[in-house]
């Protein structure tokens, strides 16, 4: 096959991020193993924002929330959307090729939900995502939002575990 032949294809590489250290390390290890230096990628980094709890006119001392409380609920959870999407922006721009594009999807709802609504509305690539490592009982009570991912999206879905630690547990240095 010739050079000529061969075209760098534009891919879209959705990557899940929040605030855990599980997603930061499938960020990382995408940047290392994923991102093309020949190609056109365009990363689009998202963090599903928890929907705001729903409650009942009063609470349970019989007090109704006022506005000012339920704004600073919706200031902190939009706080925590920034720094998430901070860090990852910093670490794409520390670790990662500086041709890359890199865009930010931001959407509040079920992560289970966000994360496969738009991985089928950008038509991405592939979608990365870390994993907690959840034994199986807690996979069965708090359910796994890469599982559920990883069996309703029509993309490829790369979930990163969580690395080993391997120093403390072995003794080794």
């Amino acid at each position: 096959m010739a050079e000529d032949d061969v075209v760098a294809k534009d891919r879209k590489i959705l990557v899940a991020v929040d605030e855990g250290e599980e997603s930061t390390n499938a960020l990382s290890w995408c940047l290392k193993n994923v991102i093309s230096h020949t190609s056109k990628d365009t990363l689009v980094l998202l963090y599903a924002k928890p929907p705001r709890a729903v409650y009942t006119s009063l609470d349970g001392t019989g007090y109704l929330f006022s506005s000012d409380i339920l704004a600073t609920m919706d200031k902190y959870s939009n706080d925590v959307a920034d720094c998430v999407i901070e860090k990852a922006k910093r670490m794409c721009r520390e670790q990662g090729d500086p041709e890359v594009k890199v865009e930010v999807i931001i959407e509040s709802g079920d992560p289970r939900d966000v994360i496969c609504q738009v991985a089928d509305k950008i038509n991405a690539d592939v979608l990365v995502m870390g994993s907690h490592g959840y034994g199986l009982i807690k996979r069965a009570l708090l359910g796994s939002v890469s599982n559920y991912c990883a069996q309703n999206v029509k993309c490829p879905v790369l979930i990163v575990k969580r690395p080993r630690c391997s120093s403390s547990a072995s003794g080794t240095k």
